[in-house]
């Protein structure tokens, strides 16, 4: 396995060691309240929600599309994208490499966690700005965007090209 696979290899281990926290810890908290004279403030709505939890919220209340999307795009295709970079290195055939490699790439660009990321972080700063309202990023944000970009990384370093050592041997 040449270096840069090797490379490669860890970073989709520390994706995916990041991605879990990503998908359970809290990402997001939304504060809504009102100030009322003389009486002091009011909370309205107090809300921290997980990736995870969020779907199962979505579930809940039939937002049944929403929560698949959310399911699909955030947690499925990131693990498939990882199990099959997995088997990427794992084949000794080189055809069989490239249609694997060109599959993941495939699926990469219909992701939608790195768009996931940028629409929790422009809610986080539109609703900032609202009097009455507080939103607060949590860990879970930083490490899912951790996961976007070092698997994003990942799959820039890994080399599926075809090395020729000699006549009767091929290495990777």
């Amino acid at each position: 396995m040449s270096k840069r696979n090797i490379v490669g290899l860890i970073l989709i281990i520390i994706s995916l060691i990041c991605l879990y926290p990503g998908l359970t810890l809290p990402i997001l908290n939304i504060h809504i309240g009102a100030s009322v004279p003389m009486l002091g403030e009011f909370e309205l709505y107090d809300r921290t929600q997980s990736v995870i939890s969020g779907i199962k919220l979505l579930y809940e209340f039939d937002n049944t599309l929403v929560a698949t999307l959310i399911l699909i795009f955030s947690v499925l295709v990131p693990i498939t994208k990882a199990l099959l970079l997995f088997a990427v290195m794992a084949f000794k055939n080189w055809k069989s490499r490239i249609k694997v490699y060109s599959f993941v790439a495939i699926i990469g660009k219909w992701s939608m966690a790195d768009v996931f990321v940028v629409g929790i972080f422009l809610f986080y700063l539109a609703t900032a700005s609202e009097e009455g309202i507080r939103a607060s990023i949590h860990e879970g944000f930083y490490y899912f965007t951790a996961y976007c970009l070092i698997s994003i990384l990942s799959i820039q370093v890994l080399d599926v090209k075809e090395v020729k050592q000699s006549k009767d041997q091929v290495i990777f």
